[in-house]
């Protein structure tokens, strides 16, 4: 058994050198011509950086032992896993030395880039000096983040909490609610994601995202989806459906209302216009509080605004933060008022790690760089470039039902029939596949798994947009 399983990874690792010196040229951008079609292949921008030799263990190596030691339903993705092992702003690289493009950033998590080196700095400064203490102490690291959070907010949201990640953060945000209401029900959007703890599975709305566990005082109620909901763009007629699970589902009074501004891993769904306002509204005649899951859609990657609620005029009673608020380190954060926050201390509320010094540095240091580096404008200007330019192949590709999103939180839904809007789940997995043959790292999602999600880093530029739609026209061409 152990010289079968040997013999397949010599397989696996004969057939990965083959592959690397075309797949290498193709992700370079060398001006090659196809030897099938005598077309010139899409050229990746230049990049002067030369990555370090690599000479830790093989893909296969690493998948076998993956698998072993870390069992998950969730493995890796492509065909052939990639092993990847250094990584420069919006580029990344292989074991082999092959660049890609990547456009999913860590499913939007980094934010100013792949190892920037202010983040770094800031990181390896505060490690260097003290790694730990818990926030039972005082120092400067945590309270400066703070400080400097707060201060991106509007009116009273100025009261910060620490956790390790955006499950937790939407789980303590749904325990705010319902202790300083004293009501139970929340009510959330069907299609919505939310985290994988108790309380956030039960507010997520994907069967495939829930296990069989006990989920209780969680109500879901229709999705504003401009491309397949019922009610179109209007987005007033789906807040009635709040209202009819308030009189109908409730005792008439909830906890609160908790939403993504615009929907990540239901396929970058942006919500219909006039949604929110008027379920602003609903919610507060219910005694509810309006939670913003910002997990996906803040610091500046929608573009236009900094916070995805600013788009819709209002403003929540909590926020949840994670995923860009460290450009990698493991942070999340909790914002509302300090009337709202004052529950906590009911109880003697902790967490070790929740304002960790070294993730507090990161994440400052993280604000800074959105700053210095109009990150949030570029998001603006490169997201709505690219989005212009995905929009034109729909033109080109029947297969491309909606282009859609903000900045740089766009997503491209592929159907086989664009009346019918059947999902091109299949056809979507073979695009997913050959983008990464050519350099390019993009995201899946979507209820019917048929979504293209394009998250990359903000300091993503035209060129590399220009690059990521030529290889996604190429690769549509060739299915």
């Amino acid at each position: 058994m152990q010289a079968r399983q040997l013999w397949k990874q010599s397989k696996f690792d004969k057939i990965c050198r083959w592959q690397r010196p075309l797949l290498s040229t193709i992700a370079r951008g060398n001006e090659e011509e196809d030897d099938a079609t005598h077309n010139v292949l899409p050229q990746m921008p230049h990049l002067a950086h030369t990555p370090s030799p690599y000479t830790g263990p093989s893909a296969s190596d690493l998948l076998h032992r993956r698998k072993q030691f870390l069992p998950s339903t969730v493995g890796p993705v492509y065909t052939h896993p990639l092993n990847l092992v250094e990584g420069k702003m919006q580029y990344l690289f292989d074991e082999s030395g092959r660049r890609y493009l990547d456009a999913f950033g860590g499913i939007a998590t980094i934010s100013c880039g792949h190892c920037h080196p202010d983040v770094v700095q800031a990181t390896v400064n505060q490690i260097r000096l003290l790694q730990h203490t818990t926030v039972l102490y005082l120092n400067p690291a945590v309270v400066d983040f703070a400080e400097a959070l707060a201060a991106k907010f509007p009116g009273e949201l100025k009261a910060v909490f620490f956790t390790n990640s955006g499950t937790e953060a939407n789980e303590l945000a749904l325990m705010i609610a319902r202790l300083y209401t004293g009501y139970h029900d929340i009510i959330s959007i069907r299609n919505g994601y939310h985290g994988n703890a108790t309380s956030t599975m039960g507010a997520t709305a994907q069967f495939f995202h829930k296990f069989n566990v006990i989920q209780t005082g969680i109500h879901h109620v229709l999705n504003p989806d401009p491309y397949r909901g019922v009610f179109g763009s209007d987005g007033v007629k789906y807040a009635y459906d709040v209202q009819d699970v308030i009189d109908y589902g409730t005792c008439g009074h909830v906890a609160g209302f908790i939403a993504e501004p615009i929907q990540g891993v239901g396929g970058v769904i942006e919500l219909a216009p006039g949604y929110l306002p008027a379920v602003y509204s609903i919610i507060k005649k219910a005694g509810g509080l309006f939670i913003a899951d910002e997990v996906q859609t803040g610091f500046g990657r929608t573009g236009s605004h900094f916070w995805g609620f600013e788009a819709h005029g209002i403003v929540p009673d909590i926020v949840t933060l994670a995923k860009g608020i460290g450009n990698g380190v493991p942070i999340g954060a909790v914002v509302t008022t300090p009337q709202i926050a004052k529950v906590l201390t009911q109880r003697y509320y902790f967490s070790t790690f929740g304002g960790n010094l070294v993730s507090a540095a990161a994440g400052l240091a993280v604000l800074k760089v959105i700053e210095k580096d109009k990150l949030q404008q570029n998001a603006f200007v490169v997201g709505s470039y690219l989005k212009e330019r995905l929009s034109t192949q729909m033109e080109k590709h029947k297969i491309i039902g909606d282009v859609r999103g903000r900045g740089l939180l766009l997503g491209v839904e592929l159907v086989k029939d664009r009346k019918l809007k059947t999902p091109a789940k299949e056809e979507m997995l073979q695009i997913f596949e050959r983008m990464k043959d050519m350099g390019v790292l993009i995201g899946k999602g979507g209820f019917h798994g048929n979504v293209l999600r394009i998250t990359p880093p903000l300091c993503f530029t035209k060129e590399d947009a220009d690059f990521l739609v030529e290889v996604m026209d190429y690769t549509m061409s060739k299915m």
